[in-house]
């Protein structure tokens, strides 16, 4: 998005991207219901955006910034078919079988038109896809995330996810997958693929993969935003109503989470008074829900989890025990070594850093944590506490070569820098 010389350009490109980002679900969402074809529609999306990357500058932001790039888009879209009569073609036996699915709504990007992003996301999530492709293909088509930042949020090289998301567009184009909601008779095989999805979003707005910032809260406020828009329409669904709630729980410490100058603050650090105790209520309102009426889901548990870390008054005086036993259980519904990686930081506060190093230790030879920096972190930490300053430069600087943003780097680079400096004989960490 180069602004040459301009200096109207820059405003007017953060404008674009700015709505752009925030309206990229619902603009590509109205177009494949509109035109049936998901390549055509997120081309001619970026060919809109480029349009408006050309005007805005010029002629200003449109009060209806989200109209424009959706006219805009259709217009570049009938001009392509109107070229192209074969491809016509094609689109339009594809329209006729959504269209079986019943009328579009209105075409109006700056209403609510949750439907159609619901549409687009079981799509996405058809079982016909590939698990993996599933949510790599959502997060980059309804969430707007670059294919690195999604290849990211699913610890895998750029180039394998890149491949996974052409894969799964051609399954959708060659199996004529459907863009509709799926049936009662459906729901309970599509929606955890949904669920996925909508928490990896969120996870990349809680902890960014790449950038300048900590956090991306637009990401994060959208995937409560949808979360909320799944709640209301599968009331009874447990898993919605938890994951809704783990998202309300963490998401009420954003204000804590960074300091002034967009510093990163740790947990143990933050200013429990700069939470949301509002959010907090809400979401520990919903875990009760969710918990309720039967054996406990993935994410009611993790919701819990984070319940009892938001009702503690600080660190020291957290419920541990707890919080290693609801590991305990997440750990059967769901064998990672990522939720192994954080029972272990858990034990530590319970049992010391001996204990929680001995099971990261047993973690070392997984594949699956080889690019995830919050493993040698965490590593870092309980061998700085435990006094052995050495290997915790060392696996200091192995974190900071993965870390993907510059708050995380930052607050690496100090922490080596502790662990380095002369006559350093602190063995509590404190």
């Amino acid at each position: 998005m180069d602004g040459g010389d301009r200096h109207d350009a820059p405003p007017a490109a953060a404008s674009v991207e700015a709505v752009f980002r925030e309206e990229h679900g619902r603009l590509l969402a109205s177009l494949v219901r509109r035109f049936g074809d998901l390549d055509l529609a997120e081309e001619v999306a970026s060919e809109a955006m480029e349009a408006a990357l050309v005007h805005w500058p010029v002629q200003g932001v449109p009060a209806r910034p989200a109209a424009w790039l959706l006219t805009t888009a259709r217009r570049k879209a009938v001009d392509r078919l109107r070229r192209d009569q074969a491809y016509a073609a094609r689109l339009a036996v594809l329209q006729v079988e959504a269209d079986r699915a019943g009328p579009a709504a209105p075409a109006d990007l700056d209403g609510d038109l949750p439907d159609e992003r619901l549409r687009l996301f079981f799509t996405c999530a058809h079982p016909a896809l590939a698990a993996e492709d599933r949510a790599a293909l959502t997060l980059r088509c309804l969430a707007g995330l670059t294919t690195p930042e999604v290849a990211r949020a699913f610890l895998v090289p750029a180039a394998t996810m890149a491949q996974r998301i052409v894969r799964a567009k051609r399954k959708i184009r060659q199996a004529r997958i459907p863009f509709r909601v799926p049936g009662a008779d459906e729901l309970p095989r599509r929606l955890p693929g949904v669920l996925q999805v909508v928490y990896s979003i969120f996870t990349e707005g809680y902890a960014a993969s790449s950038g300048p910032l900590l956090q991306r809260l637009d990401l994060a406020e959208e995937a409560i935003r949808l979360m909320r828009i799944l709640r209301r329409l599968l009331p009874a669904e447990r898993e919605v109503t938890g994951l809704l709630a783990l998202m309300l729980l963490v998401h009420a410490r954003r204000a804590a989470r960074t300091g002034p100058g967009g510093e990163m603050v740790l947990l143990a650090d933050q200013a429990r008074d700069r939470w949301d105790h509002a959010m907090i209520e809400e979401g520990r309102g919903l875990v009760l829900a969710a918990l309720s009426g039967g054996p406990a889901g993935p994410y009611a548990v993790q919701a819990a989890i984070a319940a009892v870390h938001d009702e503690a008054a600080d660190v020291a005086t957290t419920d541990w025990p707890q919080v290693v036993a609801l590991y305990d259980v997440l750990l059967v519904l769901v064998p990672s070594p990522v939720v192994a990686l954080n029972r272990a930081v858990a034990v530590a506060m319970r049992d010391g850093p001996a204990a929680g190093l001995a099971l990261l230790d047993a973690l070392a030879d997984d594949p699956r944590l080889r690019g995830h920096h919050p493993y040698p972190a965490a590593r870092a930490d309980l061998l700085h506490r435990l006094g052995r300053l050495p290997e915790a430069a060392a696996a200091y600087r192995h974190a900071l070569a993965l870390a993907g943003t510059d708050p995380e780097r930052a607050h690496l680079r100090r922490k080596l820098t502790e662990v380095e400096a002369p006559g350093h004989d602190d063995a509590t960490g404190a």
